[in-house]
């Protein structure tokens, strides 16, 4: 596999795993959502809105729109678990759709990302893709672990890549059109 078969891969693995987490999220029980818990961010609500914020500004500095770190600064979060879900499922749809344009050349070049008093700093695609899916799974790991602490079971998040657990997800990805 090449590196564009392999960005698109964990682009459509963002998607699936999104799904399975805000499945889990959406069958909590009034409270659940937005409890004080331990971790890096004091709830689920505040940990999947920081990770919606966060892959708004970095697709934001992938398609080259302009909006600049006020992708970040200005986002307003969701209280209502549904209404996060579809915004994320949304921004998800729009990763996958950039790197099924991409190109093997696109990896390397360089797009701006405002570090708003650092200035503006020149990454590469690939890299950018790399951080942005590192940094979900991260967060997406808290959210699994703050989960063990409701009435909900967290869901399996790791079948998605290999022909063996095929049979785990064949339904739910053709479902999803992954």
């Amino acid at each position: 596999m090449d590196l564009i078969g392999h960005n698109r891969n964990m682009a459509r693995n963002n998607r699936w795993s999104n799904h399975r987490i805000y499945r889990a999220v959406l069958a909590l029980q009034p409270g659940e959502f937005e409890a004080a818990r331990t971790s890096f961010f004091p709830s689920i609500r505040e940990t999947l809105n920081h990770m919606l914020a966060v892959d708004l500004l970095y697709l934001g500095f992938l398609e080259e729109s302009g909006v600049g770190a006020a992708a970040y600064d200005d986002f307003a979060g969701y209280d209502d678990p549904a209404k996060l879900a579809d915004a994320q499922a949304a921004v998800d749809w729009r990763l996958i759709a950039f790197c099924d344009a991409l190109s093997e050349s696109a990896l390397d070049r360089r797009v701006d990302t405002d570090r708003r008093e650092d200035g503006m700093i020149p990454e590469r695609i690939g890299d950018l893709l790399a951080h942005v899916f590192l940094h979900d799974s991260h967060h997406r790991g808290q959210v699994h672990a703050m989960l063990s602490g409701t009435t909900v079971a967290p869901p399996q998040l790791y079948e998605f890549l290999l022909d063996y657990d095929l049979h785990l997800r064949r339904e739910e990805v053709e479902r999803l059109g992954l």
